[in-house]
């Protein structure tokens, strides 16, 4: 018994099923089933020539594009490609409107000749009227322009033109007569080679007419009412000479005791008292206050002197400001007084007055406390430096670097300068008193130090070295045996006091001033020198054996100055061209 098994017939049934449901769809229950709609199921079906133009139901012979097309899909017949134009003629396609036309504007031809040919042309016919026709065309005319100017002048251009003799004659200036010898004086006189020319006279008379009829017209104008204007006076400046103010940021210039701020705030800070330089001193490491209120970058500032209390400084933004330490570490006293960039301050050696001068080329006296301007010095040159003389007995001189190379001596009772140093090649930057102030140090942009006594202008010590570079910063150490000073080939250097030697054992280098005159600082113990430098660092050198112990980044820009407190072990006020001054420990 055979069993024929139909395979084919199997496979048929699975591939109509799967042809009609693949995914199993119908074998769903209901609530599953994908909703859709019946008519929307359309065979898909390949038409081999397409009608490109949808839009057009009924085939009419319409080309219908959208204005954002870049391609037209369409089959023009052969017969609408060969079809003559149609329609009316455009009057501008033919660009030949005339029948020799052979440029846009008309018919131009070729010609050549010299640059002198052109313009006597161009000339004759800009002055005369004509000139001749360039033209080959042999019915053109030969002159263009004016004929009968041409005839007149016989064809000739203005380079040929030349005048007759009689012409010449005719326009030639004529002398006066000589005049008769015998007559001295009046009518037909004797004036010999000296004879005047005719029509002179009348110029003359002409001018002499203008001229009073100027003289009227002026006198007429004269008898006119003068209308009375009044004249505003331009605002002066503040801080300009006699516009000096000061404002106290404060509730109370004194405390419950009656004391201003000048003394020093013995409860605060009781180490006030001790002797400076007493305590050994350390290196600061943080900041721990900041003090706004310039609002361009600080250039000086200078501690109270002995105490330490409070210190001063000088900015770009003209003011100078009166800082508090110890109490509260706030804004004092606001100087305005100067009517551009304050440059340099000094306190006098008991701190009541101080010494102010900026570029505005005024040098200036204050009084600490009550704030007020007492005294106003100038020469008419920018002093870069001032400095008081520090014995107790001539508080009343001063001396002041200027821009024209000259040390001045001011006495201030008096305001008068007494004496002048005049020996530099260059501004004056620093005045250090020395040798117990009898004599003092100058350096200047000449890259020279000078030592020179005390009203004496003869200096007494030059050093000048073809390696040196100018030294803008200078500071005595706390011994008073050195002076050291930062040379702008990023370098510190350190001369002795009595006989203005360098010591070429001590040589601090390493930071970069690049050309700012940075401040050089000594701790009070004088074991450290420290320095700011061009990049917003502090930087502190051992002061024994010549090596960097800390480099400290206090600002954004370069620190142009700094003071160690003398009373404090290790702390250090900065400035920068960033405007702060920051208060580290």
């Amino acid at each position: 018994m055979s069993l024929a098994i139909d395979y084919s017939s199997d496979e048929d049934e699975i591939r109509n099923a799967v042809a009609k449901d693949a995914f199993g769809l119908s074998s769903l229950p209901a609530s599953k089933k994908p909703r859709v709609e019946e008519s929307s199921i359309v065979p898909m079906t390949t038409d081999t020539a397409p009608h490109v133009l949808s839009e057009d139901p009924l085939n009419l012979k319409t080309l219908v594009t959208r204005p954002t097309d870049t391609q037209m899909n369409v089959n023009i017949p052969y017969e609408e490609m060969i079809l003559p134009l149609q329609g009316p003629e455009n009057p501008f396609a033919d660009r030949n409107r005339f029948l020799n036309q052979n440029a846009l504007a008309g018919h131009v031809e070729e010609q050549s000749m010299t640059d002198h040919a052109f313009r006597s042309q161009h000339l004759t016919h800009s002055i005369l009227g004509y000139s001749a026709n360039p033209s080959v065309d042999p019915n053109a005319p030969t002159v263009l322009g004016s004929l009968e100017a041409a005839q007149a002048n016989k064809f000739a251009t203005l380079d040929t033109l030349r005048a007759s003799r009689s012409q010449k004659k005719e326009l030639k200036r004529k002398r006066k007569a000589k005049g008769d010898l015998d007559v001295v004086d009046g009518e037909g006189a004797y004036v010999g080679p000296w004879a005047g020319w005719k029509g002179d006279d009348q110029q003359q008379e002409f001018l002499a007419g203008v001229e009073a009829g100027d003289e009227e017209e002026e006198e007429e104008e004269e008898e006119e009412e003068e209308v009375p204007t009044t004249l505003k006076k331009a605002k002066p400046k503040m801080g300009a000479s006699g516009q000096e103010t000061s404002i106290f940021h404060g509730k109370s210039m004194t405390d419950y005791q009656g004391r201003t701020y000048m003394s020093p705030p013995v409860a605060e800070a009781p180490n006030l008292l001790q002797e400076a330089g007493s305590q050994d001193c350390f290196i600061p490491k943080v900041c721990i206050h900041t003090w706004t209120g310039h609002t361009q970058g600080v250039s000086v500032i200078r501690t109270f002197p002995k105490t330490g209390h409070m210190f001063m400084s000088g900015s770009m933004d003209t003011k100078i400001k009166l800082w508090d330490i110890y109490t509260h570490g706030n804004c004092l006293r606001t100087f305005n007084g100067h009517t551009k960039a304050v440059k340099d301050i000094c306190f006098s050696n008991d701190g009541r007055q101080f010494l102010s001068c900026a570029y505005d080329r005024t040098m200036k006296l204050w009084d600490t406390e009550t704030g007020q301007c007492i005294k106003r010095f100038g020469n008419g040159k920018i002093p870069y430096v001032v400095k008081f003389h520090p014995d107790e007995d001539k508080q009343h001189i001063f001396l002041a670097g200027m821009s024209d190379k000259k040390i001045i001596q001011y006495d201030m009772n008096s305001g008068e300068i007494t004496q002048e140093y005049d020996q530099h090649l260059g501004p004056v930057n620093t005045i250090t008193f020395v040798d117990e102030n009898r004599r003092f140090v100058t350096t200047s942009d000449d890259k020279t130090i000078r030592a020179w006594d005390f009203d004496i202008p003869v200096v007494i010590k030059y050093i000048a070295e073809p390696h040196m570079h100018s030294m803008p910063a200078v500071t005595l150490h706390p011994s008073n045996k050195y002076f050291a000073a930062q040379s702008l080939d990023n370098q510190i250097l350190v001369y002795s006091t009595d006989n203005f030697r360098q010591n070429r054992k001590k040589r601090f280098a390493g930071h970069s001033v690049a050309g700012y005159a940075c401040q050089v600082g000594f701790s009070p113990d004088g074991k450290w020198i420290s320095s700011g430098d061009g990049d917003g660092n502090v930087v502190f050198w051992d002061w024994k054996t010549g090596r960097i112990k800390s480099r400290l980044k206090a600002h954004s820009k370069v620190v142009i100055a700094h003071e160690w407190l003398p009373h404090e072990t290790s702390k250090v006020i900065t400035a920068s061209w960033d405007g702060l001054i920051k208060l580290w420990d």
